[in-house]
């Protein structure tokens, strides 16, 4: 398998991607929330965006690494988590994480993961989180977290808007299905929900929120590890204070790649404000509709301390395997030093406001 020669950017492995996978696996890695309107704010947001440049400064020492919960992270891209990286290529999550050793990047393993996370921690050159949904009974959750601190992740990412799926209207259209080599295997062994509506129509206050987490499952959660726990998708301000109060270590600002609730903000809008609620109090992350090192730019003169990549790693992994996923990633680091050699930033601390235009 490998990367087509006029794969040059995001948008290639993209295009590449939607004409070599199949459709029903396509709307599920793809599908947006109902009519997509998040999804595609996502992009425009960025797009509506104009950079200021500044001129002849010394460039001479520029790096754009940074420090996150006090480790070195070479470039401020981390792979956000995704279910099942064997719908597209067979190796899954271990190519995946070979190639983000090979790029110094940090990887978020998803509960939802085509392959154990201990197997995964074994093939790792470079931290790993693991990201979390949690159980219905809560020792299941308990379960999830120590298998995670046993394989050595650095922190937990815990998944806080969606109890509930969106309504993903084109995933049901294509009438997706898990293949049956395919499985959640971190949740091996673990208890089932067992939820069954009891009447017709909508099933959802029929009882389906039952096990929903609240603010007093994430103080449990931060009080039994010492990883720092990230909250992801998170949109209001008003909800900074209560993740600290709770104990949260860091928050992802994410509309779950407009695959929840339709609607919502583009997450380079909805930045800002969560980023001047939380002060620097603890870290600010984002994802959603990364695609040029200029979004990554743009995100951290927002606010954000890094981004989360999500699908364009599916579409490289599919289109090019570990070599295609390290050569996406490569992409997004070479774009991000041009971009902030254009802009006349040397380092990540002088990347401020100042950089987006002031008429955006």
């Amino acid at each position: 398998m490998s990367v087509p020669p006029d794969t040059v950017s995001l948008f290639d492995y993209e295009r590449h991607f939607n004409d070599r996978v199949d459709p029903a696996t396509r709307a599920y890695i793809g599908g947006a929330g109902a009519d997509g309107i998040t999804q595609r704010a996502n992009r425009e947001a960025f797009d509506r965006l104009r950079l200021m440049p500044r001129v002849l400064r010394d460039l001479s020492n520029a790096t754009a690494s940074s420090s996150l919960f006090g480790e070195t992270l070479d470039y401020p891209i981390i792979l956000a988590p995704m279910a099942y990286h064997k719908l597209v290529h067979p190796d899954g999550e271990l190519a995946t994480v070979e190639a983000a050793g090979l790029t110094r990047s940090w990887m978020t393993v998803s509960t939802q993961a085509s392959v154990r996370i201990d197997e995964i921690a074994r093939r790792a050159s470079a931290p790993l989180w693991f990201q979390l949904y949690t159980q219905p009974r809560r020792e299941d959750t308990l379960t999830l977290l120590r298998r995670a601190e046993d394989a050595g992740c650095r922190a937990l990412v815990l998944t806080v808007d969606a109890p509930v799926n969106g309504m993903r209207n084109m995933e049901q259209r294509a009438g997706f299905r898990l293949p049956p080599t395919i499985a959640p295997v971190n949740l091996a062994g673990l208890a089932p929900d067992g939820f069954r509506p009891a009447r017709p129509g909508s099933p959802v206050f029929q009882g389906m929120l039952h096990a929903a987490p609240t603010w007093e499952t994430v103080a449990w959660l931060c009080g039994e590890t010492a990883l720092p726990v990230l909250l992801k998708g998170i949109l209001n301000p008003d909800d900074v204070d209560p993740a600290i109060s709770a104990g949260a270590g860091g928050l992802i600002v994410s509309n779950h790649g407009g695959r929840t609730l339709d609607t919502l903000p583009a997450t380079i809008d909805a930045l800002p404000a969560v980023a001047a609620k939380a002060a620097r109090r603890l870290p600010v992350l984002m994802d959603g509709g990364i695609r040029r090192g200029t979004d990554i730019l743009k995100a951290l003169a927002l606010g954000a301390d890094a981004v989360l990549v999500g699908q364009p790693v599916l579409h490289a992994l599919a289109v090019g395997g570990l070599a295609g996923v390290a050569h996406m990633l490569t992409l997004l680091q070479t774009e991000l030093e041009v971009a902030m050699a254009l802009t006349g930033r040397a380092t990540l601390a002088e990347i401020d406001r100042s950089v987006i235009h002031p008429s955006s």
